[in-house]
Parts: C-alpha cells; sequence; structure tokens
C-alpha cells in the first residue's frame, strides 16, 4: 500500500522504451462474455484487466515460459486490478523498484521502508517483459522453470518459497485468482493466438483433410473383402451418413453392391 503521492526523478531517465507492438487476439472478449454469463458477481474492474492484458501476459508465456496465468494473477493483485496509483500513474503493475542497473524514470514512495525508488515504464507492456526478465534472470528463480508450464500451482507456492513475497497468503490470493477467473485457459494458448487444439478437434481436422484428399466419387461399388468401416474412413466420412444414405439397418455388405457415397 502507498503511504503518500509518488513523486517522479527524470535524473539519468536513458532508457528508451520500443513501442509496443500489437499482439495477437486470444478471444480475450468472448472469454470474457463467458465469464460474465457464468458468474454476474465477478468483480469489474478485475474483468476488465484480463481482457486488457491476457494477450500480453500470453505472449510473454511463449517467450520467457512463465504461465500466462501466473503473470496476469500476479499483474492483478500486485497493481490492485490495474487502479494502484504505481500502476496508473507510472504503468508499473508489478512493483518492480530500481535496483542499481536501472536507468530509465523513478518514483518514489514508501512500502517495505519509507521512500523506496521504483520503475516508471511508458507503456504498461514493458512492465510486464521487465517481469518476464525479473524472473528469468535470477538465479534464485531458476528452479520454478523446471515446473510444467501448466502447473500453476507449483509456480505460485514456488514464487514464495524464492522469495518473492513477503505475504504468506500470497500463493493462495494468486490460486483462487487463477480459479476464480479461469486464467488456467490462457496457458493453453498456442503462440499464435489459437488454443491447442482437443482431440476431438484434431479428429474432426482429419475428416476434413482426407474430404480435400480424396475426390469423392458418387458411388462405390463394394469388392471382396470390403467394410463399410474401410470404405468411411477412405472417404472421409462416417458409418451412419453411409447407413442412413444407403438405407442400411447394419454394417452387411454385398459383392458388386453399388454403395451411394453423396
Amino acid at each position: 500500500m502507498q503511504k503518500k503521492p509518488v513523486t517522479t526523478s527524470k535524473k539519468d531517465a536513458v532508457t528508451l522504451e520500443p513501442i509496443p507492438l500489437e499482439t495477437p487476439s486470444v478471444n480475450e472478449k468472448k472469454f470474457i462474455k463467458n465469464l460474465k454469463k457464468s458468474n454476474p458477481n465477478l468483480n469489474k474492474y478485475t474483468l476488465a484487466y484480463i481482457e486488457r492484458f491476457a494477450a500480453i501476459a500470453v505472449k510473454e508465456m511463449h517467450q520467457y515460459k512463465i504461465p500466462a496465468s501466473i503473470t496476469l494473477a500476479q499483474g492483478i493483485l500486485e497493481s490492485g486490478r490495474g487502479r494502484s496509483e504505481l500502476a496508473l500513474k507510472s504503468n508499473n503493475h508489478f512493483g518492480i523498484k530500481c535496483h542499481t542497473a536501472w536507468q530509465g524514470e523513478k518514483v518514489y514512495h514508501d512500502d517495505d521502508e519509507k521512500g523506496e525508488c521504483f520503475r516508471k515504464y511508458n507503456f504498461p507492456e514493458t512492465s510486464y517483459k521487465d517481469h518476464s526478465l525479473f524472473l528469468s534472470e535470477r538465479k534464485r528463480y531458476a528452479f520454478l522453470f523446471d515446473y510444467d508450464l501448466k502447473d500453476y500451482k507449483k509456480w505460485a507456492y514456488g514464487l514464495r518459497k524464492a522469495g518473492y513475497a513477503t505475504d504468506k497468503k500470497y500463493p493462495i490470493k494468486l490460486l483462487n485468482l487463477i480459479k476464480t477467473y479461469r486464467l488456467y485457459e490462457f496457458d493453453a494458448i498456442k503462440e499464435n493466438g489459437n488454443r491447442k487444439k482437443t482431440k476431438q478437434n484434431k479428429r474432426r481436422k482429419k475428416v476434413k483433410q482426407a474430404k480435400r484428399i480424396y475426390k469423392i466419387p458418387k458411388t462405390h461399388k463394394v469388392k471382396k473383402g470390403d467394410t463399410l468401416y474401410a470404405i468411411s474412413r477412405k472417404y472421409g466420412l462416417t458409418i451412419i451418413f453411409l447407413q442412413q444414405l444407403n438405407n442400411l439397418s447394419g454394417t452387411t455388405l454385398i459383392v458388386d453392391q453399388q454403395l451411394l457415397l453423396q
């Protein structure tokens, strides 16, 4: 919590921030819409935060191997849903302090100690990038990157173990956010912004590919050894479709039978 107004210093402000590039959509608007339907009582500021920063968290995940759910939950928690003074005035969403190597703009406010130095950014995207670098470049967090990218529970408790936060309830707070707002769903999003395909979706894709590969004739003449299953696989059709099209009650076929395919 901030105990006095943030003050800014432009001394040594030599770090240049690149203008953020547009990040691929992760269907965040649809995600938020579904969340609202499932629970109309969810915090509107948290929902707005997720919609604004989910794609950035996913981008960082693929570049630095930190679960998007963890990054988002940390951003929500540490920036007060993006409404803390440090986030609003300095675009610093993770409370990252200056440290000795920082050469950008600075702000000062009371935290663990009086008048501590915090980094000031032009863009919140830079804050997210710094957060990723902060975790990935420090030895004490190295063991976290041995965890499965989808094991957000291990990551939450691992951050506390590594000394990221002094609050003993920090992991529980992260996990509550991840579960309540289904942030774990963003961990399953591929680099191009699409969700990873399920086995069912993969099967559907194979059927569509089969239809493109084979130029399906109007009929198939049944040969010795043919089965309805084999014919359905050959032309990328379903057994039920063939049964209905040919008025078949079972799967028995007769040699030289003309089987309709369209």
